[in-house]
């Protein structure tokens, strides 16, 4: 996925449903200097949706100890 999000920044955004981001990005995609702007924010978008699950996975498990 973190492939996708470099070469297709866009695409990224699709695939996780966030089409008007996905559109956002493709528009920012189209001129070759906004591509790499466009792969950064795609980058960053998965690790912080990865990092949030990580989190609700761990507030999950804290609470099923209680």
């Amino acid at each position: 996925m973190t492939l996708i999000a470099i070469l297709l920044p866009w695409l990224s955004f699709f695939l996780r449903g966030k089409i008007f981001t996905g559109i956002i990005c493709l528009i920012l995609q189209i001129t070759i200097l906004g591509w790499v702007p466009a792969a950064i924010w795609a980058v960053v978008s998965l690790n912080n949706a990865r990092a949030d699950r990580r989190t609700d996975r761990i507030i999950k498990a804290m609470q099923e100890k209680r």
